[in-house]
């Protein structure tokens, strides 16, 4: 699996009478992951569904290596998830996932995991010939992240997918989540209203202003993982993440 580089230059967005974006400038590198993080209402989607090619910026750019958005999702390299699975109900797991691989063939099809395969990563092999709406809400989200391996996408854009799961669920999909992107490394931009969890999982964490949202600050995150959450190390970094968005909520009112 590709991963590809994610560059937003003087990104401002509007829609109609609110001003959504202000002056966007971020880089992600090639295979790396970021968590963007920031108080709700300040665009952290809007700028996902324009790093997507889902929506077109009022002024500046999105460039996936090099090239507008809408060839990346020409290519289908960009994967995305959001809170909701979205599986289809009239096709059981298994079909989802093979759907997935149906209509996103990738030029190194052969080398990628077959869908049973991809179940079994997710541990939902024995689950295969069921239907979604029988699913607990993990155990979705768990079929939507294999759909999303399926696609083979070199960019995986996700927002807030474990936000509705009870933190145990969230705890252990965001730790097999991460196995997986260290054996496949696509570029991830990771939305999250959970401190914890970006840095738990991020090599970087971005945070927002309130809107018109811009990037306020960043946070490295020089752990290396599996990263003990109770480490000094650790416990430092999560207070400059909340003192930081404390910060801007403060300016924002």
């Amino acid at each position: 699996m590709n991963s590809l580089d994610i560059r937003v230059s003087s990104l401002i967005h509007r829609y109609d009478a609110t001003h959504a974006l202000q002056n966007i400038n971020l880089h992600i590198q090639t295979g790396e992951f970021v968590s963007l993080i920031g108080v709700s209402g300040c665009g952290k989607s809007t700028l996902m569904r324009l790093i997507a090619g889902l929506q077109l910026p009022t002024e500046g750019s999105v460039w996936l290596d090099g090239q507008p958005p809408a060839v990346a999702r020409a290519a289908k390299q960009i994967g995305w998830m959001a809170q909701q699975a979205a599986l289809l109900p009239w096709r059981t797991v298994l079909e989802n996932v093979q759907l997935a691989q149906k209509i996103n063939p990738q030029q190194n099809a052969e080398t990628m995991p077959q869908p049973h395969e991809l179940l079994k990563m997710v541990g939902l092999a024995e689950f295969a010939d069921v239907y979604p709406l029988t699913l607990s809400g993990g155990m979705q989200q768990r079929a939507a992240l294999a759909r999303t391996l399926a696609t083979g996408a070199a960019v995986w854009l996700m927002d807030e997918p474990f936000a509705a799961l009870d933190e145990l669920t969230r705890e252990l999909l965001a730790e097999e989540l991460l196995q997986l992107w260290q054996q496949f490394r696509p570029t991830v931009l990771w939305i999250t209203h959970n401190l914890h969890e970006a840095i738990r999982l991020s090599d970087r964490v971005l945070a927002m202003t309130p809107r018109p949202g811009t990037i306020a600050g960043e946070i490295a995150v020089p752990l290396s993982r599996p990263r003990d959450d109770t480490s000094a190390q650790f416990q430092t970094l999560l207070r400059q993440a909340r003192a930081l968005l404390r910060q801007e909520r403060v300016h924002g009112q």
